[in-house]
């Protein structure tokens, strides 16, 4: 597949974000934990490079554990701080909130022999479009005070939102970088959701993702739809199409609306807990 997607607002939301990168002390970067280094946007290291840095691998729970594992210590090599949550529920942001103080530690030293009490640490919450920062936010604020959506792109400005006296949060709009020099990452952030379907060819995407299945993880799409996986990957589709009742007028098969469902069944995790990439 060839995927590109970088409409106008994003390289208005790269602007704000060079902006408003000056006034914060540490930038919080959430990834999808099924996807952590495609999900992860090179942008972010080019304009936070001089600022402490937090990685939350979010949707924990939708990614194999073992690779959970793997992937934070892979970070945490990298010198960055790791946060494994599901930001759907408050567990977790009692563990960010030592984080947090301990990255900043030299910060708030600096600030108390300055003679300033009471700063709190301003943190950017950053990410691509649909990895969980308007959800995060609200988790972590305990109310309302971002949009959320399931579909990327909903957070369109800035915020900043007080979380309590040691934490402000500045919510960015979520941004994709301009170009998929990987095709591959292009693809894994297809199948998360992070790009909108209206622009895929979700039935080339869903046989993609059949193959990766087949590879990594057999056995998952016979357990869910009683298919023969030693097959091909459009055949599988074919089966699926076929065991779900998926139907045009005439009886032919309704590929789109298969593709769907087993689109819809992996990023809601009914597939269970499953990671597409690893560490290397």
């Amino acid at each position: 597949m060839n995927v590109q997607w970088y409409p106008g607002h994003m390289t208005k939301a790269r602007r704000m974000m060079q902006e408003d990168i000056k006034l914060i002390d540490v930038i919080i970067e959430l990834v999808d934990a099924r996807v952590p280094k495609s999900s992860r946007n090179p942008d972010i290291d080019e304009l936070g490079k001089n600022k402490l840095r937090i990685i939350i691998l979010n949707k924990a729970d939708l990614a194999e554990d073992k690779m959970n594992d793997r992937w934070a210590k892979y970070f945490t090599e990298k010198g960055m701080a790791v946060v494994t949550m599901n930001s759907k529920n408050s567990s977790g942001f009692s563990g960010l909130n030592k984080v947090i103080q301990e990255v900043c530690r030299e910060k708030i030293e600096r600030d108390r022999r300055r003679g300033i009490k009471n700063r709190p640490v301003r943190a950017m919450v950053a990410g691509i479009p649909n990895v969980g920062k308007s959800t995060f936010i609200n988790s972590y604020a305990g109310k309302a005070c971002a949009k959320t959506g399931n579909k990327p792109g909903v957070t369109k400005g800035k915020q900043w939102i007080r979380l309590n006296r040691n934490v402000e949060l500045l919510d960015t709009p979520g941004i994709l970088w301009p170009k998929f020099e990987d095709q591959t990452a292009g693809t894994r952030l297809a199948m998360i959701g992070s790009i909108k379907d209206e622009i895929l060819n979700t039935e080339e995407l869903s046989l993609e993702l059949i193959s990766f299945l087949q590879q990594n993880y057999p056995g998952t799409l016979t357990e869910r739809y009683r298919c023969q996986e030693e097959q091909k990957a459009v055949e599988i589709l074919e089966q699926i199409a076929r065991n779900r009742g998926c139907l045009l007028k005439g009886e032919e098969l309704d590929y789109g609306k298969a593709a769907s469902i087993l689109l819809d069944d992996f990023r809601s995790g009914k597939l269970g807990r499953l990671t597409l990439e690893f560490p290397e």
